[in-house]
């Protein structure tokens, strides 16, 4: 049975919708544990970037209850949880002014951030650029007169943004070095990240299919979906075994205690007749993609160590 929204308190913390950041969270953790297994954290660049990454979180959040609205996504027979303002709680005008709130707060975080990881000015512009690019990743997901995620690349927006950008740009703002066994960390992140919009995906894939929105499901049907949705899940802990085998750091492995969670997780979604089947996967897969970066990092740094 969909959950309806009975206050506007209610409507706005659906829009946030908080289950989300754990995800967010994941790759800046990761990140920030291979900075402290290099020796090289710092306890303001976790934090300028935690709160970065968790304004444009929620601004993509609030984008996307936007996008679908005026798009059509979130028309009354979508079967997944109710929208905010598709409840009729909160106007178009409400929304696109808390989008604004969110933008600035994210830029502004950002900005202290790049402050003070990095005093070389063309390195500045350039991770700038990428701030700004994400803060427009974040806005036209749905929103927008051509949004890329009714073109079905949310996936790859995802995989850069969530993995590569934010294991290794974390990772990069704590040391201002480079290690190339990072981006099999990387890739891990982008891929569990790109399984809970999957997921995600599946659920909706009636009403985005009615509303035009061709998201990989929608262009490969549900059967393959699935499928791909096993390829991202055992993927992105087959990227695990790469990390520890190039630098001979198998405590890492630790992670794999999640693996069983994860598998549950899949075999749920292929399982799952209907939309409300489905959604609790999505809670589910975000977490287990946190607890997994936080076993990683104590079997680098600490395990490791002893």
């Amino acid at each position: 049975m969909k959950q309806t929204i009975q206050t506007k308190k209610e409507a706005w913390l659906h829009s946030v919708r908080l289950r989300t950041l754990p995800l967010a969270l994941a790759s800046i953790f990761a990140g920030s544990f291979l900075a402290a297994y290099k020796n090289v954290f710092r306890w303001e660049i976790l934090l300028f970037a935690s709160l970065t990454t968790i304004f444009l979180q929620i601004l993509s959040n609030l984008s996307n209850d936007y996008g679908d609205s005026i798009h059509g996504a979130d028309h009354q027979d979508r079967q997944g949880p109710m929208r905010a303002v598709q409840s009729g709680l909160i106007s178009l005008p409400e929304m696109k002014k808390a989008m604004y709130l969110f933008g600035a707060l994210a830029f502004i975080s950002g900005l202290i951030l790049l402050f003070l990881a990095i005093q070389d000015w063309v390195l500045f512009g350039i991770f700038l650029g990428m701030g700004l690019a994400a803060i427009w990743a974040s806005i036209s997901y749905t929103s927008g007169n051509n949004p890329y995620g009714y073109a079905g690349f949310g996936d790859i927006s995802v995989f850069i943004f969530f993995g590569l950008l934010g294991v290794y740009g974390t990772y990069f703002l704590h040391s201002l070095t480079w290690d190339e066994s990072i981006i099999w960390i990387g890739i891990a992140l982008g891929l569990f990240s790109a399984a809970v919009l999957n997921i995600n995906n599946i659920r909706d894939i009636t009403s985005d299919e009615t509303a035009g929105k061709k998201s990989i499901p929608v262009r490969i049907g549900k059967k393959a979906a699935i499928i791909y949705n096993w390829f991202l899940i055992l993927g992105g802990n087959y990227c695990l075994f790469i990390f520890a085998f190039v630098t001979n750091e198998w405590t890492s492995l630790l992670a794999l205690t999640v693996f069983p969670m994860m598998i549950r997780i899949g075999i749920n979604v292929q399982k799952g007749k209907d939309s409300e089947a489905i959604d609790p996967n999505l809670k589910k897969m975000a977490i287990s993609t946190l607890v997994w970066v936080i076993l990683f990092g104590i079997g680098l740094v600490f395990l490791r160590k002893s």
